[in-house]
């Protein structure tokens, strides 16, 4: 009789985890081992290392960019939850008396869905930390940041590049009406937007434009709220995220109207950050990647 020893459980080393988790957040090798303060061969090896060690393939890549495979999106999802988990215990440890303040410049829509959990996060991991939050318009986040009111803003961007901070977050982008089946009507289509300058305007009006679509601007709102409530008045028609429809909204699939390019949100930050915003710097990365 044949006696079969059990498989030994694999220990993930997390210098390999968080190496993927830079690549898979950042797009590239380059800015991965830039943000990790290492060599772009380092990197590189860490990712083979931890590829090897599953006997799993977790990121195609080519000279421009890389794309999750499969097993590398279900691993990115954990590798996250295993890294703050690990940095929140270390944190309590090592750094129990890290405190002061961090100013946080935002717009209203994507903190209103995506921040709370991922703050909560960082504030159970630095309890003496005081988060400063601010919500407003993507133009206001950003003239804030120049005038040095914030250490961190997350702003909407219209194309990428590095000068415009570190990519975050990507998100397609969809008409949404207070209508299942919004009546045709004569005339321009009726647009809520933000004040402009703003990316969902820009995206709308350009995609209206390019397919021939007549519009003009029915209700002009900077607050979040406002737009959503002149939506489901029938005022017209708006763009949001794709996750951060209501409930009671309704997302206008294919025509009559054309498509959109994706949201992209990104990170800036001031030139010299102290702790306390350098660790939410990278929390933030790590968590919405």
């Amino acid at each position: 009789m044949v006696i079969r020893m059990p498989r030994p459980l694999l220990n993930l080393d997390l210098d390999l985890v968080r190496a993927f988790v830079a690549i898979a957040t950042l797009g590239n090798f380059t800015r991965a081992a830039e943000s990790l303060r290492r060599q772009q061969s380092t990197v590189s090896l860490q990712l083979q290392r931890l590829e090897d060690a599953l006997g799993r393939k977790l990121l195609e890549r080519n000279p421009r960019s890389v794309r999750l495979t499969p097993e590398g999106e279900v691993f990115l999802a954990h590798a996250r939850r295993l890294l703050d988990v690990n940095d929140e215990l270390v944190a309590r440890v090592t750094e129990p008396a890290l405190h002061g303040a961090v100013r946080l410049g935002t717009p209203e829509d994507f903190a209103t869905r995506h921040l709370p959990e991922v703050l909560s996060r960082f504030a159970r991991a630095y309890p003496a930390v005081a988060l400063e939050v601010t919500c407003d318009l993507t133009l206001h986040v950003i003239d804030g940041f120049r005038k040095g009111s914030f250490d961190l803003a997350l702003i909407k961007r219209e194309r990428v590049g590095e000068a415009a901070g570190i990519r975050v977050w990507r998100e397609p982008l969809v008409w949404v009406a207070g209508e299942a089946a919004p009546q045709q009507r004569d005339g321009p289509l009726p647009l809520v937007v933000s004040p402009s300058p703003c990316v969902y305007r820009k995206r709308a009006t350009e995609a209206l434009d390019k397919a021939r679509r007549p519009w003009r601007i029915a209700y002009t709102c900077g607050s979040l709220a406002g737009s959503l409530a002149a939506v489901r008045g029938g005022l017209g028609v708006t763009v949001l995220p794709k996750d951060m429809v209501p409930e009671d909204l309704h997302v206008i699939d294919g025509g009559p109207l054309p498509s959109l390019r994706d949201t992209e949100i990104a990170l800036l930050q001031r030139e010299r950050l102290s702790l306390p915003a350098q660790r939410l710097k990278e929390h933030i990365v790590r968590s919405l990647g």
